[in-house]
């Protein structure tokens, strides 16, 4: 099977400004490309960047793809408009725990990513045993 290249994060890195910035919108791609309840012109969009045919700055300028987003801005929005208190707490309860697992993914992704941490050098000093500075 001829699989279609994708571009890694670091090519992101521009558009993000920073490493951690562009793994998550690489990551974000990713999902947005997969996902069947994500608007059609999204996907396309988030396959399109992750080929490497277009880039983020294209995207900001395709009328297609910016429709596509504030479109979805307004259903957020409306959604947020017609949300009674018992739903706004269900949510938050729900959002708080969606970060706890996202932040959890994410250390686990910076580990696997930065690799095996190394205890410090051992520089020659030793502190008397009962010493304290």
């Amino acid at each position: 099977m001829n699989r279609e290249r994708e571009i890694d994060e670091t090519e992101l890195v521009d558009f993000a400004q920073e490493p951690e910035q562009a793994h998550r919108l690489h990551k974000a791609l990713r999902t947005m490309s997969s996902n069947p309840n994500v608007d059609n012109r999204l996907q396309e969009m988030a396959k399109e960047v992750l080929s490497g045919r277009i880039g983020m700055r294209d995207v900001i300028e395709t009328e297609r793809y910016m429709g596509a987003l504030g479109d979805r801005m307004q259903e957020i929005r409306r959604a947020a408009e017609n949300e009674t208190l018992a739903d706004k707490e269900a949510k938050r309860d729900q959002v708080e725990r969606w970060e706890r697992t996202r932040r959890e993914e994410e250390d686990k992704d910076r580990a696997e990513r930065d690799g095996p941490t190394r205890p410090p050098a051992d520089t020659g000093r030793h502190r008397p045993r009962g010493h304290r500075p």
